[in-house]
């Protein structure tokens, strides 16, 4: 009878041992999938670091053709920075003609930069150009939208352009002339520039749809025949192409000599 006593405890120590065993088993395995875990965790928190760069591309700008296409592709920029920031569109896309050539110039092309803005305080991207000086500092942007609306906070932010936003926001002859005077430009002929970009192309009626003034200017504006310069083109080429003299060229446009640039837009008919 001690005997089997004896055997009964024996077998119930082996028996509470291999209990033990097996409930450490699972432990294991608790901690082996929280290690998983983490290590999922780290990777999907890379993933989403990376994001961000990845949705920043850079736009491509647009190949323009002629300013008419041009004025096409912007015109509802210029209208909507109108709405908000209450300069004439007439006057944002003509310096935009102005100054980016229809946007064929190697600023606009290689930076989305139509307005010709330097960096000054910009910490973003930029290009190096010749200007006023050998290869001064542009702002470079990921779209030509952003250098509209940077132009549009360009002049609203800084007080020498706060005569302007006195003026009637449809007197873009006023405005023409108040840029210049505000120092945007050193050209003494740039006011008569955009006044003759607006009128040969009716930016004007761009203003008129945001003020919802009747367009009355629009029909009594003689027919222009434009012609926009090439490269190789010279006056006395052009001349002959549209049988009219070097002169009368060089009156149409107010031009002084003979220097012509590509993209820009001259009057051969009026």
């Amino acid at each position: 009878m001690k005997q089997v006593i004896v055997l009964l405890l024996v077998v119930s120590v082996l028996f509470s041992c291999g209990s033990r065993k097996r409930k450490y088993k699972p432990s294991k395995a608790k901690h082996k999938t929280e290690h998983v875990e983490r290590k999922q965790s780290k990777k999907s928190e890379v993933k989403n670091e990376d994001t961000p760069a990845e949705t920043q591309v850079e736009v491509v700008p647009k190949v323009v053709s002629s300013t008419s296409e041009y004025i096409q592709l912007y015109a509802p920029i210029a209208v909507e920075e109108m709405k908000f920031y209450k300069i004439p569109a007439s006057i944002t896309l003509a310096q935009g003609i102005l100054e980016s050539g229809s946007g064929r110039g190697r600023l606009a092309v290689e930076a989305n930069n139509h307005f010709g803005i330097k960096c000054h305080e910009w910490t973003g991207a930029s290009i190096h150009h010749d200007d006023d000086a050998d290869q001064e500092c542009f702002r470079k942007y990921k779209d030509a939208k952003y250098s509209y609306r940077d132009h549009s906070l360009f002049l609203t932010e800084r007080k020498r352009y706060s005569g302007l936003f006195l003026l009637d926001i449809d007197d873009y002859k006023g405005w023409a002339k108040g840029l210049r005077a505000a120092g945007y430009a050193t050209d003494r002929k740039y006011p008569e520039k955009l006044i003759s970009l607006i009128e040969r192309y009716q930016l004007y009626t761009y203003d008129d749809e945001v003020t919802g003034n009747s367009p009355k200017r629009a029909k009594s504006r003689p027919s222009q025949e434009v012609h926009s310069v090439e490269k190789g083109d010279t006056l006395y080429s052009i001349s002959r192409r549209y049988n009219i003299s070097v002169k009368e060229l060089q009156e149409l446009n107010r031009l002084q000599g003979t220097t012509i640039s590509v993209g820009q837009e001259l009057i051969v008919k009026s």
